[in-house]
């Protein structure tokens, strides 16, 4: 179960959305598109998936007759906000995936990256994570 009123999307902005319900196995009643279309591809037989058509960013699995769909949380704007309660597709996982945390790692700023992240940030054409009134932001005038 996850707070209400979450909101998400793609990221360049062309898609929105806002959840007023449970996460998982999220009925469509539960699930409001707030700016642009959802795009969909058939990844089988049993399912579609739901996708940007100007970025790519992947939003969506539907099962077809499952009667709700599933967001892909990495496109909530705040994703620590939802804590998982289990996993599916275990026999996918990669075989690395519980000795990443343990792995030697950097900050990107530590890893003499800061001049090129003020670059991006400065240019970037990606949306922020939070809702706006309209995108991208030259049309608007405001983020």
């Amino acid at each position: 179960m996850v707070e209400p009123n979450l909101s998400g999307g793609c990221q360049c902005g062309a898609v929105r959305y806002r959840i007023s319900g449970p996460l998982a196995n999220m009925q469509w009643d539960d699930f409001t598109v707030t700016r642009g279309a959802i795009a969909r591809s058939a990844s089988s037989d049993l399912a579609d998936r739901g996708f940007c058509r100007e970025c790519g960013t992947p939003l969506t699995y539907e099962g077809k007759d499952a009667g709700h769909l599933n967001i892909v949380l990495g496109t909530l704007d705040d994703p620590a906000a939802v804590r998982p309660a289990a996993q599916y597709g275990l026999e996918a996982r990669m075989p690395w995936l519980n000795e990443v945390l343990g792995l030697p790692g950097e900050t990107t700023e530590d890893a003499g990256e800061a001049d090129a992240l003020k670059t991006i940030r400065d240019s970037s054409h990606q949306h922020p994570d939070r809702d706006t009134d309209r995108w991208p932001a030259e049309q608007s005038g405001s983020q």
